[in-house]
């Protein structure tokens, strides 16, 4: 019989997608190297499938705290929503909580693995069946061409190279 404990660790086996409403996709960057810089892709779709992880993300639904500063993330020296609208990532589940797969960012396809943890099953208000999975990765932005950056007066860049990309999914079982 397995434990409650083991059964969160596992992979759950058939198809589950995420939940728009209640996952999120981001990203984190130092600035400054005193604050860290939070933005989101809001529109987005992820699913699991028997341990295949893939997820897409549209460059278009960025979304910061400041108008100007979300139309230069879309622009050719960050993102270039226009000519790569959308950032995906697919691998496969090496051990609970852990994806290594590729990620494609600006056309740039690169190795990548996802770490965090997975929870549940749990069943919600409604009768769905449901899985948590919170993921991690770090990635230097430069590999990918995203390569703006400011000198600093007193040494150093605005924008640090290494750039914490995170999902945190609510998988709901497929019909």
């Amino acid at each position: 019989m397995t434990s409650v404990i083991e059964q969160q660790l596992q992979i759950p086996t058939g198809t589950w997608t995420a939940d728009p409403v209640h996952s999120s996709v981001g990203f984190e960057v130092k600035y400054l190297g005193v604050a860290t810089f939070t933005g989101e892709l809001t529109s987005f779709q992820a699913t699991l499938a028997d341990g295949e992880l893939t997820g897409t993300a549209e460059v278009s639904s960025i979304e910061v705290k400041d108008e100007n500063l979300k139309a230069h993330l879309q622009a050719p020296e960050f993102f270039d929503a226009e000519r790569h609208p959308v950032v995906r990532f697919s691998g496969t589940a090496a051990a609970p909580g852990r994806f290594e797969g590729e990620i494609t960012i600006k056309g740039v396809t690169k190795p990548a693995t996802l770490e965090g943890e997975i929870t549940g099953p749990v069943t919600d208000p409604y009768g769905n069946e449901r899985y948590g999975l919170s993921l991690r990765t770090v990635v230097d932005r430069t590999a990918f061409g995203l390569n703006w950056n400011a000198p600093l007066p007193g040494g150093g860049f605005a924008l640090a190279d290494d750039v914490t990309l995170k999902a945190e999914l609510s998988l709901v079982k497929a019909a």
